[in-house]
């Protein structure tokens, strides 16, 4: 076949043809094999961002210590408004004369405790929002042996100093908006 073709000459008239055919059914259908590797792709990345986002930090026995300690309050006041409902089906004589008790405290005191408890939680929910993983802070928040190597960090979800957004307007300006 190849000689018929060297000796017709019109083996690379065929294969112009076949590519500007092929370029053409591009506009108007998509691609099935390229839209599967960027699927495949844009998994790879969520995959490798995932790990990269989920490596633990070691820490000593004080910080543990601290850090379960600091768990303790809500499961504390749940547990303790229903042991509150079963104390007052049990002992209701003793659970009216202790909130009897409770209707004597002064009102500015359950002021003063509304305020500790609602700084406490506030406080935590700001910590919390302070500390979510944002795409433009993410640079400054991966190891620096996750950017030592490409495969570790794709190109495209990890921002990176010399990533340019130039084949994504819209990403380019979310990430200038963000950086500001």
């Amino acid at each position: 076949m190849g000689m018929i073709d060297r000796f017709l000459g019109f083996g690379q008239g065929v294969t112009a043809l076949g590519s500007a055919a092929t370029g053409m059914a591009e506009v108007f259908t998509q691609n099935a094999t390229r839209k599967m590797e960027l699927q495949e792709e844009a998994y790879a990345r969520a995959i490798g961002q995932l790990g990269l986002e989920s490596q633990v930090v070691r820490t000593g026995f004080f910080d543990r210590l601290v850090d379960g300690l600091n768990r303790l309050p809500r499961p504390m006041l749940a547990l303790g408004t229903m042991a509150l409902f079963i104390y007052a089906m049990i002992e209701p004589v003793g659970f009216g004369a202790r909130m009897e008790g409770l209707q004597q405290v002064p009102e500015p005191l359950w002021w003063l405790l509304g305020a500790i408890v609602g700084f406490y939680f506030g406080a935590r929910e700001a910590h919390h929002f302070r500390h979510r993983v944002w795409p433009a802070r993410i640079v400054s928040e991966t190891p620096a042996t996750a950017q030592a190597t490409p495969e570790a960090a794709p190109r495209g979800l990890i921002a990176r100093p010399d990533d340019d957004f130039a084949d994504n307007a819209a990403l380019r300006d979310w990430v200038a908006m963000l950086r500001e």
